[in-house]
């Protein structure tokens, strides 16, 4: 049992990285960006090459970060310079990314079952000794996390920061202030996928391999960790969004847990769909009561 809890909250809070650059499109900029699909595998398909290179895992977090931020860039250069609409321009970006990783990596799969990761290596197996290595994957995960939401925190008090929750909920406003608000929208796309992209990284040295399908229905998993997390968490007033997020993709991860009890892991697929369409329709309810409320 207390193998499952750690196997949820590991697998959770990798995801929950991820979901906080969905966060930033889906919630601040109104974004669908189907590009998540295909950064999440480029972060894992970059450190699977620097990995098995010889460089240091640790170098692998900020390079993965970087490479998914040219990618949110490109996307971001697609719809507002070529004025692409956005869904097009995440799909675009998104198919370009499957042939870019397969390129980047040299084939579909590159275990790294023998190399250092960020999870094992000389200096974490010194701290995460005898007993206590049991917790390093659970403790790194979670410190990772913890820094990404913190730092998401301040730069969202920034006068950037400012600007970029405007883009999504006032473009007029950023025109007047004399900003391009194309150009807060790339930066935008740029932060989230090279979350996105650290997500992967992370996921890929966890699982030791390298799949070219390893983000398959990742856009869906990060929708669906910010909904729920937004959702239930809506009306606590201390709590910050990026918090809920990051609880809403552990919640999920354990509804998934739960599901495949009862299931086939070959039905995972579908679990996932069915789970995100109640999701769906359970805010969409809400949203229709909140309204209804107002009204009254």
């Amino acid at each position: 049992m207390t193998t499952i809890i750690f196997g949820i909250l590991e697998e959770g809070l990798v995801y929950a990285i991820m979901a906080l650059g969905v966060y930033i499109t889906y919630k601040i900029l109104d974004f669908p960006d189907l590009t998540v699909d295909g950064s999440f595998p480029l972060g894992a398909a970059l450190t699977a090459t620097m990995i098995t290179r010889g460089v240091h895992p640790i170098l692998t977090l900020p390079a993965s970060f970087l490479i998914g931020v040219l990618a949110g860039v490109c996307t971001g250069l697609i719809h507002v310079k070529f004025k692409v609409r956005d869904l097009l321009s995440g799909i675009i970006m998104m198919t370009a990314l499957w042939t870019i990783n397969l390129r980047l990596a040299g084939t579909a799969n590159v275990p790294i079952f023998g190399d250092d990761s960020i999870f094992d290596n000389a200096s974490v197996n010194g701290i995460f000794h005898d007993g206590l290595s049991n917790y390093k994957v659970l403790v790194i995960v979670l410190v990772i996390a913890v820094i990404s939401k913190v730092l998401l925190d301040l730069y969202m008090k920034t006068k950037s920061g400012f600007l970029l929750r405007a883009v999504g909920d006032n473009d007029v406003l950023v025109t007047s202030l004399a900003k391009d608000q194309g150009n807060v929208k790339i930066l935008g796309l740029a932060i989230a996928n090279g979350l996105v992209a650290l997500s992967g990284s992370i996921f890929c040295q966890e699982q030791r391999v390298f799949e070219i399908s390893s983000g398959t229905g990742a856009i869906v998993i990060g929708l669906a960790s910010v909904i729920i997390g937004t959702s239930l968490f809506k009306n606590v007033s201390f709590m910050k969004a990026t918090t809920a997020v990051l609880i809403g993709s552990v919640i999920y991860k354990a509804c998934v847990a739960a599901a495949l009890k009862f299931f086939e892991p070959q039905d995972m697929k579908l679990i996932t769909a069915v789970l995100f369409l109640v999701i769906l329709v359970i805010g969409g309810e809400r949203r229709k009561k909140v309204k209804k409320n107002a009204r009254a």
